[in-house]
């Protein structure tokens, strides 16, 4: 119960972003704009500053940046092997593949933020920088055999990815932002969390999942059932410590990024199957999150790992 409280602000903003967007004059066209905003400007931000602040020793970025590329590996390879499944359509495999190992940037951030302030969002940010590039590129390969698109411009021009290279880059070689420089960034990332989850919200659609209810039911239970068990028994064998555990376990978990269906429309897949399975995918993400996280609780850390 105390893990599914400590959601239920990020969710309620989501709930908030949902009616605003349906019920009132702050339409569709005005979240376009947000979502720019906190893409281009505000997550860049945050991600940045958070490392500079919490810098990550060298081990541990190697260790936990190995522990998501595990995790997000093995997504990708059960999501392809869904595509050998007899009589399943091509094209829409092809778009919603991604759902299944594809995560919520904007739900990471925040729940980061609330399980361990500071050095929780750094730990993130670096999930963030190795993960991104590996998913994109299994997002897009498939969908890039049917309409002839190419995805590494877009990998390089990434603003999550750059921004968390350059607080990496920042951080090893020990920069102090001056006080009024340091304030205005942190100010400007505290705005992001909010609004990117009202976003999250305003971008939810009930899409037409009744045209491949088996393969959306395979793909959202790779993303909501089995990466968050591979995760919870792989941590047990980490010498990560306990938080970085705990928000490995959480990321298996999240919801899947709610611009999968903004990658499929663009590049010629089923945007409409695409849009069901990131809104339910959301709805699951409200137990499935809790739920794995009560399941590492129920383990306790790894025996003999120090707490820090």
């Amino acid at each position: 119960m105390h893990t599914a409280l400590l959601l239920l602000p990020d969710f309620l903003l989501i709930v908030i972003g949902f009616l605003l967007c349906r019920y009132t004059m702050l339409d569709r066209s005005v979240w376009d704009g947000a979502e720019r905003l906190v893409y281009y400007l505000l997550f860049p931000v945050l991600l940045f500053n958070s490392i500079v602040r919490n810098p990550l020793q060298p081990s541990a970025l190697a260790t936990l940046g190995l522990a998501g590329l595990a995790i997000v590996g093995c997504g990708i390879a059960l999501a392809l092997l869904l595509g050998r499944w007899p009589g399943v359509d091509a094209r829409l495999h092809a778009s919603g593949a991604q759902v299944a190992f594809r995560f919520n940037s904007y739900m990471a951030l925040a729940l980061a933020d609330r399980l361990g302030g500071a050095p929780g969002v750094a730990a993130v940010a670096l999930l963030v920088a190795v993960a991104v590039p590996a998913c994109n590129i299994a997002a897009v390969w498939p969908l890039a055999r049917h309409g002839g698109h190419g995805f590494l411009k877009e990998l390089l021009r990434n603003p999550l990815i750059i921004a968390t290279v350059a607080g990496l880059v920042a951080s090893l070689m020990g920069l102090k932002l001056p006080a009024p420089v340091a304030l205005t960034m942190e100010r400007i990332g505290l705005a992001a969390l909010p609004i990117g989850l009202m976003a999250v919200g305003a971008g939810l659609r009930f899409g037409a999942l009744r045209d491949a209810p088996r393969l959306a039911a395979a793909l959202l239970g790779i993303r909501h059932l089995v990466l968050p068990l591979l995760a919870v028994v792989f941590v047990r064998f980490t010498d990560l410590p306990p938080l970085q555990q705990l928000v490995i376990v959480a990321f298996s978990a999240l919801p899947t990024a709610s611009s999968c269906y903004v990658l499929a429309a663009r590049l010629g897949g089923h945007a409409g199957f695409v849009a069901g399975l990131v809104t339910v995918s959301t709805l699951l993400g409200m137990a499935s999150v809790p739920l794995a996280l009560g399941a590492y609780a129920a383990l306790g850390p790894v025996p003999g790992t120090p707490l820090r």
